[in-house]
């Protein structure tokens, strides 16, 4: 069992997902990072100094009760948070990757369609039409079975 579980493991389609498993974390991670440390601060201070991960609506106050100056003064205090900012960030994270995938499948489209529009090599065979062997394009009779083939 041990031995099939290895072989699983070691095929090429396995290694594959798993590296791409990886670079699509330490991805997300970087995208995380530019949303949150990048991005939503300028749009923040364009809206009036507005800090996106902090934007959060109170269902319900904790111990001690609201108002709460941050998010983590409200999680701290148990608060139960509508935490609308954080899935601002969540959503600007997500556009971002989803653009970085649309540019890789587009890219990859590209070089597909260069490749199809290559022209198809000649046939450098033919099938004998009386002994059905392989022969030469330019052979003008079977080395098979001597029959005289027909032109063309």
């Amino acid at each position: 069992m041990l031995k099939e579980f290895k072989e699983f493991v070691l095929r090429g389609n396995v290694m594959d997902m798993a590296v791409g498993i990886i670079i699509g974390a330490a991805f997300g991670a970087i995208v995380s990072s530019l949303v949150a440390d990048v991005i939503m601060p300028p749009i923040g201070l364009l809206l009036g100094g507005v800090d996106f991960s902090n934007l959060y609506v109170t269902l319900r106050g904790g111990s001690p009760a609201g108002p709460y100056p941050s998010l983590a003064d409200a999680q701290t205090a148990g608060a139960v948070t509508v935490n609308y900012g954080l899935f601002l960030n969540a959503v600007v994270s997500f556009l971002i990757v989803a653009f970085a995938i649309f540019l890789l499948i587009r890219l990859v489209n590209r070089l597909t369609v260069e490749q199809e529009e290559q022209a198809p090599a000649e046939p450098a065979t033919k099938d004998c039409p009386y002994c059905l062997s392989a022969v030469p394009v330019k052979a003008t009779r079977c080395p098979h079975c001597t029959s005289q083939l027909p032109a063309g």
